[in-house]
């Protein structure tokens, strides 16, 4: 009978354990560490957190592999987290906080770049190839699959042959800049939505915006 009552008490707990790692997302913001990548076009993932966090008023912790902030919004928890390992290294922090959280991986949604869209254009998808994205060819190479979900911030592709580095690695503009609040506004919804609203519910809603 003891024995009944234990393993129903931890089956119990194990179900609630399940429940509450179903409402726990990894949000990962990719960039690269330094002063003089803060304000590049390659740390867009980056921007996009930091403006969360500000907005919040939340503050990062320098944890392994990166740099962590826990948000709480409607019953959830979002772990946004910046990896210290760099561009080309990201699936490392990836991977080790999914584990160590416990996060499953339709939980994970991965903020970067991408030269194949606008300016500012948004792009959501559940799933792809790495594009030619170093960090996310890193991240598909850990992970052992492309099926998570990318939140994908266009930069465009206004650069001359051979100039692509220096560009994607280069600042904003003044016009990038005076647009960049308004983009990163609605990043942040995104990040909320993803966790509240569901994937299918936040790409119909924030596509082509």
């Amino acid at each position: 009978m003891i024995k009944w009552i234990a393993k129903l008490f931890s089956s119990t707990q194990n179900e609630e354990n399940t429940e509450d790692n179903m409402k726990k997302y990894l949000i990962v913001g990719l960039g690269n560490i330094g002063a003089e990548y803060v304000n590049t076009r390659h740390n867009i993932g980056f921007k996009v957190l930091d403006f969360l966090a500000r907005k919040e008023g939340l503050s990062f912790e320098t944890v392994k592999l990166g740099s962590l902030a826990e948000y709480k919004f409607k019953g959830r928890t979002f772990l946004l987290l910046k990896p210290n390992t760099y561009m080309n290294l990201s699936g490392k922090a990836v991977k080790y906080w999914m584990d160590k959280e416990n996060i499953p991986l339709e939980n994970v949604l991965v903020i970067t770049d991408d030269l194949n869209l606008s300016f500012g254009t948004i792009r959501i998808k559940p799933k792809g190839s790495d594009g030619g994205h170093n960090g996310l060819k890193n991240i598909n190479l850990v992970l052992n699959t492309q099926n998570y979900t990318r939140f994908r911030f266009g930069i465009s592709d206004q650069f001359k042959k051979g100039q692509q580095v220096d560009y994607v690695l280069g600042e904003w503009n003044d016009e990038e800049n005076s647009k960049l609040p308004e983009r990163l506004e609605i990043s942040s919804e995104i990040i909320k939505s993803f966790g509240t609203a569901g994937l299918e519910n936040t790409m119909t809603a924030f596509n082509g915006k």
